[in-house]
């Protein structure tokens, strides 16, 4: 390994293994010699790791307790901190729960901007920053904590139909973003089902980061996963959607990539007609139902019928026709 690659494989073995590694067992796994090895470990302690390692009676490196884990300084293009900016926006602008990450996250990026920008950004953050204390911030920290280092974390979710909350060993594969509310999804292996499975970040009351270690399947690709999904809803069956807009919305539809298998179909009218795969269609209820009367199920039938009948009843509790 070159030594940059080195350092930064060193710190993700230490957050994997609490009880840390003689320099003997590092030397082997990264090739070298233990002179070299040494160097590394007092290099760690420095810029840009500060790794708090202490050795133990026998001879074994490990980190303190509590530490948390600090990414080395990356490098980035002036757009580049605009992309992440608006996406941070976007994030603490939408989520479900307040996260106190973003809002530090954006401080960080603030100090990096040009003062007049940065001034802008700082104020923003400083306005939302949240409770780093609450249940859903311990959370977000133990389950990004697993996910980068590949250690399993016991977890107590509360699905959302259920009167209780049920205990999983997870292995933490993913962590994607979907829905209006931008909620955070955790994808992987769960102990329970002996499969994968998808929970909600929101909805895992507590989260507690394992000794055990996991590495992610060589055949789990998260583009194959996720290519065929509306959201976060995956599966191997796909069904064929079709909606037609009126010419009221159809340049707002055109001008948007809403999935990757879409195709789209001008009308005679100036209406359009959009073509989806997807592995299910209950995720896409909402965005259909948000167009209201500017867009038409035609397939499939159930979908259709589904639709229909919700905004049948919608009108009806606005006093439409049929109301009692």
């Amino acid at each position: 390994m070159k030594r940059p690659v080195r350092l930064s494989y060193l710190q993700r073995l230490f957050y994997r293994n609490p009880q840390g590694y003689r320099s003997s067992e590092l030397a082997r796994l990264c090739g070298v010699d233990q002179r070299t090895i040494n160097r590394d470990l007092l290099d760690l302690q420095g810029e840009p790791f500060y790794l708090p390692l202490v050795q133990d009676d026998d001879w074994r490196w490990r980190l303190m307790e509590g530490h948390r884990f600090t990414l080395p300084p990356i490098h980035l293009s002036l757009q580049e901190a605009a992309a992440l900016y608006l996406a941070a926006r976007l994030l603490d602008r939408a989520s479900d729960e307040p996260n106190p990450y973003i809002g530090r996250a954006l401080l960080a990026l603030a100090d990096a901007l040009p003062e007049e920008v940065g001034r802008q950004v700082r104020t923003l953050a400083s306005s939302r920053l949240a409770d780093e204390q609450s249940r859903f911030a311990r959370v977000f920290e133990v389950i990004t904590l697993g996910w980068a280092t590949g250690r399993k974390v016991r977890i107590r979710h509360r699905s959302l139909r259920s009167d209780r909350a049920y205990e999983y060993i997870l292995s933490p594969y993913l962590i994607e973003l979907w829905g209006p509310g931008s909620a955070a999804y955790v994808i992987g292996h769960a102990s329970y089902f002996d499969a994968i499975r998808t929970f909600k970040l929101e909805r895992i009351e507590e989260a507690e980061l394992l000794q055990e270690t996991f590495e992610v399947p060589a055949e789990f690709d998260p583009e194959t996963l996720l290519g065929r999904a509306w959201g976060i809803m995956y599966g191997e069956e796909e069904r064929e959607v079709v909606l037609r807009f009126t010419p009221a919305v159809a340049r707002r539809v055109c001008e948007t990539v809403w999935h990757p298998t879409q195709e789209i179909e001008q009308q005679s009218d100036g209406g359009c007609t959009l073509r989806v795969r997807v592995a299910h269609t209950l995720e896409m209820k909402p965005w259909i139902r948000s167009w209201g009367p500017e867009c038409e199920v035609l397939a499939p039938a159930d979908l259709r019928a589904e639709i229909a009948d919700e905004l049948r009843r919608a009108a009806q509790v606005y006093g439409g026709e049929g109301a009692g």
